[in-house]
């Protein structure tokens, strides 16, 4: 099994700093390891989801749920058609979660259960090197 590794810088509106209300981390269509790492999601029906059991440093569990907004498809006038993991809030901030920190997510290949965490904007240097290919908004690492 092959574990995998993926990046995402935060922005102000990712961790609540901005005041707005944003439904989520967006994941790019085009990320095509990136979606293909997370559970797979049904896009036959109207918003597919799955929910993505997850364990931080100090092993608290969490809960992400992972959705396609689809209802472009679905819905006379929809305009939705992007991917996104939600139910994210308390985790950045129990994590103390600011803008230029970067939320990391691992597993391996066929299991269910992902490492997640937060890497301090003054640490990115040192995690975030060039053994990693840039995605778009997200960074995976070998």
């Amino acid at each position: 099994m092959t574990k995998k590794a993926f990046t995402k810088r935060l922005t102000a509106n990712d961790t609540g700093e901005s005041g707005g209300h944003q439904a989520g981390i967006h994941v790019p269509k085009g990320e095509k390891d990136l979606i293909s790492f997370l559970p797979e999601l049904d896009s036959s029906i109207k918003n597919p989801d799955a929910w993505l059991s997850c364990i931080d440093e100090e092993g608290t569990e969490w809960s992400f749920r992972y959705v396609y907004y689809n209802n472009k498809f679905h819905s006379p006038g929809g305009t939705r058609d992007e991917y996104r993991v939600t139910h994210m809030t308390k985790f950045f901030r129990a994590a103390g979660a600011h803008e230029g920190d970067s939320f990391r997510i691992s597993g391996k290949e066929g299991i269910p259960e992902y490492k997640i965490s937060v890497v301090r904007a003054d640490n990115q240097n040192q995690e975030l090197e060039t053994d990693q290919i840039r995605l778009t908004g997200w960074r995976r690492v070998h």
